[in-house]
């Protein structure tokens, strides 16, 4: 019996090794796939879900990506980047905040969400499932300072085939569940410098309100 009891527990922790290698592996082929790019297109849908507050909203955006600079739209708002400064574009208040690029942690950047994984994360093999037809990669992200973010689980749905990221679910503390779908991905799109670029001339009217 004690002999079976050890087969029992080196086998459990056998296959839990394995599970959290293949989530490091699978993060690590994304990663390395994302890091050959210089440049990409998304477009994707976002839903925010809370039942006790009754909230329930959805919108569309659209994503430029360059190295590090970005333009990212998102229902009526714009954020633009040129990776030295950051512009935030309000619509319905006609205002632009402007601040330093380094500044803006939380703010809706592109690459961050198409690489979300890469930092303050220890991530754990959920399963293989299926996502409109597709396989995918279910893996969940939990932060390695809870304290400090108002989530506590992130779930990404990654595709087996493709290895590309398709879905992101993000479940705070407070019950909102936050999905991100990417309908669309474009790998190195030629992308001219002045996307990312705040021009004043398209926005005529609105008040710039610098950090």
């Amino acid at each position: 019996m004690k002999l079976l009891f050890t087969f029992l527990t080196i086998t459990s922790f056998s296959f839990i090794s394995l599970g959290q290698q293949s989530s490091q592996v699978v993060l690590d082929n994304l990663s390395k796939k994302m890091k050959s790019q210089t440049s990409f297109y998304i477009e994707f849908s976002a839903s925010t879900e809370n039942k006790s507050t009754e909230t329930n909203t959805s919108d569309t955006g659209k994503g430029w990506v360059k190295n590090n600079k970005f333009f990212a739209s998102f229902g009526d708002n714009t954020i633009i980047s040129n990776a030295a400064k950051t512009w935030t574009i309000v619509k319905e208040e006609k205002s632009v905040y402007e601040s330093d690029a380094e500044e803006d942690d939380d703010i809706i950047n592109p690459r961050k969400l198409m690489t979300i994984w890469e930092d303050g994360f220890k991530n754990k093999y959920g399963k293989e499932t299926t996502l409109s037809g597709e396989t995918v990669h279910q893996i969940l992200l939990y932060p390695k300072d809870p304290g400090s973010v108002e989530y506590h689980t992130i779930i990404l749905y990654i595709s087996k085939m493709k290895n590309e990221l398709k879905k992101v679910t993000i479940r705070s503390k407070d019950g909102t569940v936050l999905t991100y779908i990417l309908k669309k991905y474009t790998a190195n799109p030629e992308i001219s410098d002045s996307k990312f670029v705040f021009d004043t001339k398209k926005y005529p009217g609105y008040t710039v309100i610098k950090d």
